[in-house]
């Protein structure tokens, strides 16, 4: 098994030998992973400013993109290792032509707590055509990202004129009776920082969640400015002006805080991993769409599945490097820490 050495690891890592296949994939903090996130592609319909440069994008060669049994043989093998959640991700997954089939197939997998639920995050292009077959194939979630309400904005920020179709999605999947339905959104200082109201009563009028989101350092052209990150505490300050929050208890590992709206039934949910980390509690892994498994988000280092996968190496090899790569996680990311690297990665090529 072979990692790739990107950073130096500041804390000791569990034996992953003491494990064995189907034991709980435990780091060595004590944090038990049960959701795996895998990205199907890298390529997207938008541009978003905050994720991909407009030109120039360097995307994976299509022979090193996983396929559709090769994401099944992994999943099978980390749902029998607990794994209960799978998130299809990208780049924007709806652009891999077999989504249908990925979820039909992994929908079937069961965990030894019963059968798995199938997640995606998308930006809901082509989402309207595909959702009835989503859904009858087993997808059990739905997260949309929708930054702005107003057209020149989003124009702007994706470099793409396509918010109707995005609140088209919206529409359709509201209407699917797909719950919760969650909304994200980049809250970014003079950009959309004036939305967010707007945001979560659009929110509301389609029975979804909002959720907002610091801006992280994970655009591919490295130029993330902390000065320019809406925080935790100024998007709570705004909501609070409009609406009573009250935060809702047991948040486990969700990366979401919530509150609720004037008592509920309404609420908004905040990922500040800037400000506010939840590394503590963290229980995802994921997996690249060129078959890396990354044990946090901010990694820079990766575990290179396809030399086992395509190499004829068995189950019980790749759940070796499973547990390989989740001894390996740090204790939080560090964005705050002098010597915090950026990955080499842009979000769309690590999955969202």
């Amino acid at each position: 098994m072979t990692a790739i050495p990107l950073q130096l690891r500041r804390t000791p890592p569990v034996d992953a030998g003491q494990q064995r296949q189907g034991d709980p994939l435990v780091d060595a903090f004590g944090r038990v992973h049960r959701d795996l996130r895998i990205s199907l592609t890298d390529r997207c319909s938008l541009r978003c400013t905050y994720c991909m440069p407009e030109q120039g994008n360097e995307w994976l060669a299509r022979n090193s993109i996983l396929t559709t049994d090769e994401i099944e043989r992994v999943a099978r093998i980390a749902a029998a290792d607990g794994i209960s959640t799978f998130r299809l991700t990208g780049g924007e997954p709806l652009l891999r032509r077999d989504i249908v089939d990925v979820v039909a197939r992994l929908a079937r997998i069961e965990s030894p707590e019963g059968p798995v639920a199938i997640a995606m995050t998308t930006n809901g292009i082509r989402l309207p055509e595909l959702l009835p077959e989503l859904v009858a194939a087993g997808l059990s979630r739905l997260n949309i990202s929708i930054d702005t309400l107003r057209r020149d904005r989003f124009a702007e920020l994706t470099r793409r004129d396509r918010l109707e179709e995005v609140r088209e999605a919206i529409a359709a999947a509201a209407a699917s009776g797909l719950r919760p339905l969650k909304l994200n959104a980049v809250a970014m200082r003079g950009v959309n920082d004036d939305e967010l109201v707007d945001l979560v009563e659009f929110a509301m009028a389609h029975d979804a969640q909002m959720r907002f989101i610091e801006q992280m350092p994970l655009d591919a052209g490295h130029t993330w400015d902390r000065s320019q990150m809406v925080t935790r505490e100024e998007i709570l300050e705004a909501l609070g002006r409009r609406w009573e929050l009250t935060p809702v208890p047991g948040r486990g590992g969700a990366p979401a805080e919530r509150w609720t709206l004037d008592g509920g039934p309404h609420t908004v949910g905040v990922i500040a991993s800037v400000t506010a980390p939840f590394c503590g509690d963290c229980d995802r892994m994921r997996l690249t769409a060129d078959g890396q498994l990354r044990n946090c988000l901010f990694s820079t280092t990766e575990y290179d599945l396809v030399p086992l996968l395509r190499g004829g190496a068995s189950d019980a090899q790749v759940d070796a490097m499973l547990r390989s790569c989740i001894a390996g996680k740090l204790a939080g990311h560090a964005i705050d820490d002098p010597s915090f690297l950026q990955p080499p990665r842009g979000m769309n090529a690590i999955g969202g």
